[in-house]
C-alpha cells in the first residue's frame, strides 16, 4: 500500500479520430455531462489526496493551459512539449516534477465510474513496491461497448500481467489508469517513445500487474462514442460489473 501525492495526467495526443470535434478543441477538453475530460481526470486525482499534478500538452497547448489554471486543486504544473513525446517519452519528461515515489498516470480522455471504493485508492492500496513497476487498471473487454480489438492482456491469478500472443484474445483492456515506479522508466532516454517498450520488461521480469476495475468504464475513441457515453449517463443505464 502507498500513499499517492502526485499524478500525471496525459494530455498532449491529437485525438484524431475524434475528428471532426477535435479540429479545434484538443480531445482531453471535450465535454461529457457539461464538464471537460481532463477536469474529470484532475478531479479523480484530487478525490484520492492528490495534490500535486503535471498535465503534458502539445495540440493546441493554449487551450489545456488555460483550463488548468482555471483549477485551484490539485495544483497542476503543465509540460508544453515542443515535439509531440508520446506516452512514454511524456511521462519521463515529467518525472522532475513527479516526486521520488510511485505515482499515478490516468490518460486526458479516460472517463469511469467507480465501484465501492475510487479506483486510484484501489489501485494504491494493491501496490507493492518490492514487487511492482507498474499496476495498471484493467476492465473486461466483454463489457465494453465499442471496437476493442482482441484486447490487451491476459492476467494470471497472481495479477501479473502478459501481451496476447498472434491471434490470441486478450479478455481485459486498459483502462488508461495506472500507479508507476519511477524505475519503470530506468535506462530509457529523453525523446519520443511509446510506453510499452517499458510495459514489456516489466512484463520479462514479472514486475507488470494489473487490477480489475470494479466500476463502469467507457470507451472513447469516436464522436458516437461520446455521444452514447453520454446518452448512457442520462439515462442511468450504466451498470457496474
Amino acid at each position: 500500500m502507498i500513499r499517492l501525492t502526485h499524478g500525471m495526467v496525459l494530455a498532449a495526443g491529437f485525438g484524431t479520430r475524434m475528428r471532426p470535434l477535435t479540429e479545434a478543441v484538443p480531445k482531453p477538453l471535450l465535454a461529457l455531462r457539461g464538464r471537460s475530460l481532463l477536469d474529470h481526470a484532475l478531479d479523480r486525482l484530487e478525490d484520492a489526496g492528490i495534490g500535486q499534478a503535471v498535465v503534458n500538452a502539445h495540440y493546441l497547448a493554449p487551450q489545456v493551459v488555460a483550463a488548468c489554471e482555471a483549477r485551484s486543486e490539485p495544483r497542476c504544473n503543465v509540460l508544453v512539449e515542443d515535439e509531440l513525446l508520446e506516452t512514454g517519452g511524456g511521462i519521463r519528461n515529467a518525472l522532475p516534477h513527479l516526486g521520488e515515489g510511485p505515482f499515478a498516470v490516468v490518460n486526458g480522455d479516460a472517463y469511469w465510474l467507480d465501484g465501492p471504493t475510487p479506483a486510484l485508492i484501489r489501485l494504491a492500496a494493491a501496490f507493492d513496491e518490492s514487487r511492482m513497476d507498474a499496476l495498471l487498471l484493467m476492465v473486461r473487454a466483454a463489457n465494453v461497448e465499442g471496437e476493442v480489438g482482441l484486447g490487451d492482456f491476459l492476467l494470471d491469478p497472481l495479477g501479473r500481467l502478459r501481451r496476447p500472443k498472434e491471434r490470441e484474445v486478450a479478455p481485459y483492456l486498459y483502462a488508461g489508469v495506472q500507479i508507476l515506479h519511477p524505475r519503470l522508466l530506468d535506462g530509457t532516454q529523453p525523446g519520443r517513445f511509446g510506453l510499452m517498450g517499458p510495459w514489456m520488461r516489466a512484463i520479462e521480469q514479472g514486475r507488470l500487474y494489473g487490477l480489475v476495475h470494479d466500476g463502469a468504464w467507457f470507451h472513447l475513441s469516436t464522436p458516437p462514442d461520446l455521444q452514447r457515453a453520454e446518452d448512457l449517463l442520462d439515462k442511468g443505464l450504466v451498470k457496474l460489473f
